[in-house]
């Protein structure tokens, strides 16, 4: 199969989940022997052009006719069966589904609500916001500026997000869609996705990484994300007070706008920042904690250290929202507490950290739950299953049009 992938990465200095899965899909389709294009933009090609790259991003959020006429080319020089689409966002717009047309089944990767919320994480204020999704319209998000907390901001996303529902791009433009857990595949089905079209695939972990003895693993937690008001986690240092210093280490991999705010909070706690790491080295952190902890306040759409924490057989703690709850099982491969709430966090980690062998048992259904739904072998068949899909979605397309 000749397949196309269609990326555009967003900026060096804040690494991305959503570039991870692009990498790793590409490899694990060469390895599998597919034949794999590539057509891809750089936020930072914006980035260093100051207020006009801003200006410029902003033009081409919507509709981008330089994309159009490049991937025409693309797509005339390669001829792929599959054009896989994992990013537009800002430079390659949407745009590019109606100009590949029916030269090649069509495909995108859902990594987040940003196709009918322009903030692309539905949250206003610190609080889980879906007036967006819920109205099928892109009002609340101008008059919030959801985006950056600016309207001038938002504005170029919203209009482009209502463009393409009056286009209907998503409903004639697209012949599958991957949503990363069922939770995302109910809610875009709800704003306005073909529910025919939605699959859910998740994220995978490349390879069979061994898992450490509970003998071998320093008695800390880890949290790995960026530093942000979403992540939720000024609660997890708040749950860090008021363990006081007999709390285990804590240590944060990531940075972010409160690193800050975050340092002088865990004055006198037994709390590590280790700032921005390769992914090899997260994952070392990962692969040798007792817990991870995700107490995000967002919906996310599938985190990835989730699933490496998995593949290392290591149990996540994270929060009673969104997907988390359907991926972490509470008492299977990890646990669950209220979004918001650093009493609960407290009160359910320091509970499981204190029970003899409780977080070892757990991390083994970590590891189980990675070997039945995350490795490499079983996302490459749900893949494929996906991609057939869309091929015969495209071909009665094609059949219905006529010559």
């Amino acid at each position: 199969m000749k397949v196309l992938l269609v990326h555009n990465f967003y900026g060096s200095a804040a690494p991305s989940g959503e570039n991870q899965v692009f990498e790793a899909e590409k490899a694990l389709l060469e390895t599998r022997g597919h034949e794999v294009a590539v057509f891809t933009r750089h936020s930072d090609e914006i980035r260093c052009q100051g207020a006009w790259g801003t200006l410029r991003g902003a033009l081409a959020t919507a509709w981008n006719p330089w994309m159009v006429s490049a991937i025409r080319q693309k797509l005339g020089g390669f001829r792929p069966d599959v054009v896989h689409v994992h990013n537009t966002f800002p430079l390659i717009s949407p745009a590019i589904f109606p100009a590949i047309g029916g030269s090649a089944a069509r495909v995108l990767t859902l990594h987040n609500y940003r196709i009918f919320c322009p903030a692309a994480i539905p949250m206003r204020a610190g609080q889980v916001c879906t007036e967006c999704l819920d109205r099928h319209s892109v009002w609340p998000a101008i008059r919030y500026g959801c985006y950056r907390n600016s309207r001038a901001a938002t504005l170029p996303l919203a209009l482009g997000v209502g463009l393409h529902r009056a286009l209907g791009t998503w409903r004639e433009e697209v012949d599958a869609f991957i949503a990363l857990t069922i939770f995302q595949r109910e809610r875009l089905c709800a704003a306005g996705l073909p529910a025919d079209r939605v699959h859910v695939k998740p994220n995978f972990f490349p390879g069979e990484p061994a898992v450490r003895t509970w003998e071998e693993r320093a008695p800390y937690a880890v949290f790995v994300g960026r530093l942000s008001a979403e992540k939720g986690v000024r609660d997890l240092l708040r749950a860090w007070q008021c363990w006081g210093s007999s709390a285990p280490e804590l240590r944060l991999v990531g940075d972010g706008e409160l690193r800050a705010e975050l340092t002088r909070m865990a004055s006198g706690l037994p709390v590590r920042f280790f700032g921005q790491l390769d992914a090899a080295a997260a994952q070392e952190q990962i692969a040798g904690a007792r817990l991870l902890v995700l107490p995000s306040v967002c919906y996310e759409g599938f985190p990835m250290v989730v699933r490496e924490a998995f593949a290392f057989g290591t149990p996540v703690a994270a929060s009673d929202l969104g997907p988390l709850p359907t991926i972490v099982g509470h008492g299977g491969s990890g646990l669950v507490f209220p979004p918001g709430a650093p009493e609960s966090i407290f009160r359910v980690v320091r509970a499981a950290w204190e029970e003899p062998n409780m977080l070892e048992r757990l991390g083994r259904g970590a590891r189980v739950e990675f070997e039945a739904r995350y490795t490499e072998g079983t996302n490459y068949a749900r893949l494929m299953d996906i991609y057939q899909s869309a091929i015969h979605v495209s071909q009665s397309r094609r059949a219905q049009v006529g010559p």
